[in-house]
């Protein structure tokens, strides 16, 4: 039975984590070859599924070294109909896919949960299209029905909740609010934005939150932001205004790039985690419900441990941990 599907824990004032970008270790760290960055492929045999496992240990890990709670975000961000199906999968084999995903972490739970470390499991969802460009957009009912499958199969599991990464327009988001709301299923949605601190659609963020919100009757459990460095979206937090409190969790980029310099990028801009770590504990202030944190293109454990030590401090000066 899923743990927190009525009751999540990280909607109160307590500190969780989740991974740093699981595409970039894979294939700048790990060394592995991932077709349309689509990491739920390595579910196919015991030694991809190996690679995963250890991936989400060491997050796990460290949330227990900090004492914070975790949000395991499973690998299926291209696990849709669309991007599955360049890689050969029917409808059959995707679920299939989406429900190993969700055992996978289910068993990373069962080894790392502990009484001040809450495990929420989240089955991901992406875009259809590019998460970089809202080139081909959907109706909200397209959306809805597009998404459906994959959420009800996240729903027939232990999963908790699901969240949406890399939303570049509104229509998406609120489909998959509504399909969310059809399975009562919790759902976070997580835009993207540009160096200027919109949608790539050209939408504000307080828009595209406000008009998410109006169109599915607040059902989001909460917000984030996801594959945006923080200077490109600081200024649009200055002014503050009730719509930042929708705002739950971050996963910034470790680079300043914007969307197409990093389409175009060959290397690895990683930054600089400890800096990064300190935009996080600055940006604490500008978003007071900012509870989940970690981390998005370009970062690793590196990056998540120097955030987690910025939040950490913020909290309980004593609470940091030595150096990983």
């Amino acid at each position: 039975m899923s743990k927190y599907r009525n009751r999540l824990p990280q909607v109160k004032d307590e500190l969780f984590i989740t991974d740093g970008g699981l595409e970039t270790t894979l294939i700048f760290h790990e060394g592995i070859d991932l077709p349309y960055f689509a990491a739920f492929d390595l579910l196919k045999d015991a030694q991809g599924t190996a690679i995963l496992e250890r991936y989400y240990q060491r997050y796990a890990q460290m949330a227990r070294d900090y004492r914070a709670g975790l949000v395991l975000e499973a690998p299926t961000w291209r696990a849709n109909p669309d991007w599955a199906g360049k890689l050969g999968y029917d409808s059959t084999t995707l679920a299939d896919a989406n429900r190993k995903a969700i055992s996978l972490l289910l068993r990373i739970r069962d080894e790392f949960e502990t009484a001040a470390t809450p495990v929420v499991i989240s089955g991901n969802l992406g875009p259809r299209g590019d998460g970089y460009r809202a080139d081909v957009t959907m109706t909200a009912a397209q959306a809805q029905a597009y998404h459906q499958a994959q959420i009800e199969t996240f729903a027939q599991t232990d999963a908790d909740m699901v969240a949406a990464f890399t939303m570049n327009y509104v229509e998406e988001a609120i489909g998959i609010v509504n399909a969310a709301k059809s399975c009562a299923m919790p759902v976070a949605i997580s835009f993207t934005l540009e160096t200027d601190g919109r949608l790539p659609s050209g939408d504000a963020l307080q828009d595209a939150i406000e008009r998410t919100d109006a169109e599915t009757g607040g059902a989001a459990a909460y917000y984030m932001i996801n594959c945006a460095h923080p200077t490109h979206f600081d200024a649009i937090l200055q002014d503050g205004g009730t719509w930042t409190g929708r705002i739950r969790g971050l996963r910034a980029n470790a680079s300043r790039r914007s969307h197409a310099e990093l389409d175009e990028a060959p290397d690895l801009d990683d930054g600089n985690p400890v800096e990064l770590g300190a935009q996080y504990g600055a940006l604490r202030n500008r978003l007071p419900a900012m509870t989940v944190v970690g981390g998005c293109c370009g970062t690793d454990h590196r990056h998540v441990h120097a955030i987690c030590d910025a939040m950490a401090r913020m909290r309980a000066p004593d609470a940091r941990p030595e150096p990983a």
